[in-house]
């Protein structure tokens, strides 16, 4: 009865000169591969020996991974009718078919499984190999800054190179004890036995020490940065470790530390900005019966999750309702804090009962007071009235792209006048207009991430781009109107915003 392979790979070669030495440098990769170094010498023998008796036609080596074994076959081509040899001849053997030649050997592995090449460890450690190999382990370990991953590769630079085995534990970010995190053996079909035996092992915290894990020779190295203790890097093999390795797996083990150390600290104030970023945004969409409104807000960067602009809407009273949408003058903690800034006091001021015009006044006032930490923003600031036959609005438009509203008919008009931006001038008087929206109308506000959407030398807004589209969305909900207006902006230049962008749609039921 036959096992499955674990593996095949095979390679074609022309008969001459090099036949032989390439058939054994593609042995060699292919026992690098399979980690089986310890048989690379055997291997390499046996593929040039069985190459140089191919009569002259082109022939192919293929390697199989039996598990224990390994097996070389060097098939060529014949004349003529074959006949069938025995099927297994010990070690070695020639099979016969119709138009194949297949002569091939078989080595059985120590241990039925990779060994580490102490040859290797030994020349690394004395000479240039071994700056190189911790070299390349660095490059590895700074190419990530998850924390999540940095076990998994700890663990596959260390097999099989250093161990036949690699098991990484780490500690939370309270160091209430160690967990695993990644486990990684030469021979993948061994994993669930090994953690099963490593279940029951106490791992020691300092070190290094030596851990007793069945016929394992078992060592365990600390992973400490900055006085930190981050988990611990554990290897095994069946034989002794050379003190080459134990040099080397010391050395690699501070590097690991100082990997994981970075991509926690990255993890931690990931998440501190992810929470500021959320703070940012409007707790809920709040009900709102007889509004018909929708939000689209897309902020620049595949992590973010706000930038400068932003938007909000609130009720104030019984059938009243404030809304705003700005944009923030730059990027980064300052803009993120005129941010909050802004869509907080537009909160409280609102329902304290102050005017829209008073409230933006004194957003302004309070922007100045940051001083050096200010930023310019740009504000369209709103009041909705539920009324018989629609919404009664009153706005300022401070600095910002015009608002424009879409009458039932399909006719498009400006329904603020321009007023100065928030965050330059201290003596501002800002001032109330009046706006009805009857059955049907739409009221439309945007950033500029909409209106200087550019495609080579041309905006979206140009000539009146963006009332164009508008006049576009008669008889649409607030809901279609906004995802139409997203959709030209996106359709309007090959290459994705570099801005951010929000859409505020109003639309009277």
């Amino acid at each position: 009865m036959t096992s499955t392979p674990r593996a095949v790979l095979a390679a074609s070669f022309t008969p001459g000169g090099t036949a032989v030495p390439e058939a054994k440098r593609f042995t060699r990769e292919v026992m690098t591969a399979w980690a089986a170094v310890s048989a690379i010498d055997a291997a390499e023998r046996l593929a040039g020996e069985l190459a140089e008796q191919v009569s002259g036609e082109p022939f192919e080596v293929v390697w199989i991974h039996n598990g224990e074994s390994v097996q070389v076959e060097v098939r060529e081509k014949i004349e003529g009718e074959g006949t069938t040899g025995p099927a297994d001849a010990g070690t070695w053997g020639v099979t016969l078919s119709a138009d194949t030649r297949t002569r091939w050997a078989r080595i059985d592995l120590p241990g039925g499984e990779p060994v580490p090449s102490d040859e290797w460890l030994i020349e690394a450690a004395n000479g240039p190999g071994w700056l190189g190999f911790l070299a390349d382990a660095s490059d590895l370990l700074a190419g990530t800054l998850d924390s999540a991953m940095v076990p998994a590769i700890i663990a596959q630079i260390v097999v099989p190179r250093l161990a036949s085995w690699c098991a990484v534990y780490t500690t939370d970010h309270q160091d209430s004890g160690l967990r695993p995190a990644y486990l990684w053996h030469a021979d993948e079909t061994q994993i669930d036995a090994l953690r099963e035996r490593l279940a029951d092992i106490q791992i020691p915290p300092d070190g290094p020490a030596v851990l007793h894990v069945g016929e394992w020779q078992s060592l365990a190295f600390p992973l400490t940065a900055r006085g930190r203790r981050l988990g611990v890097m554990c290897l095994g093999r069946r034989d002794r470790f050379p003190d080459e390795a134990l040099q080397i797996a010391e050395d690699l083990s501070r590097r690991a530390a100082l990997a994981l150390d970075n991509a926690r600290l990255y993890d931690q104030q990931a998440a501190a900005n992810r929470a500021l970023q959320r703070s940012l945004l409007p707790p809920d969409e709040p009900t709102t019966p007889g509004l018909d409104f929708h939000v689209i807000y897309e902020p620049a960067g595949e992590t973010n999750e706000v930038g400068g602009d932003f938007y909000d809407l609130f009720p104030v009273g019984e059938g009243v309702w404030r809304f705003a949408i700005g944009d923030v003058c730059g990027t980064g903690p300052e803009a993120a804090a005129v941010t909050g800034l802004a869509r907080h006091a537009l909160r409280l001021l609102g329902r304290e009962g102050y005017g829209v015009a008073a409230v933006v006044a004194r957003l302004n006032q309070a922007i100045l007071e940051e001083g050096e930490r200010s930023r310019f923003l740009t504000l369209l600031h709103g009041e909705i009235r539920a009324v018989d036959d629609g919404l009664d609005i009153s706005l300022v438009s401070a600095g910002h792209p015009e608002p424009l509203r879409l009458r039932a008919s399909g006719a498009v008009d400006v329904v603020a006048t321009p007023q100065p931006l928030l965050g330059v001038f201290t003596e501002v008087d800002f001032h109330e207009d009046r706006v009805r929206l009857s059955t049907g109308d739409v009221l439309l506000g945007v950033t500029d991430g909409v209106t200087e959407r550019r495609c080579g030398g041309r905006l979206l807004d140009d000539d009146g781009g963006l009332a164009e589209l508008l006049a576009e969305c008669a008889d649409l909900s607030a809901r279609a109107v906004a995802e139409r207006i997203r959709r030209a902006v996106q359709d309007f230049a090959p290459e994705p915003s570099a801005d951010d962008l929000a859409i505020l749609v109003l639309r009277a039921p």
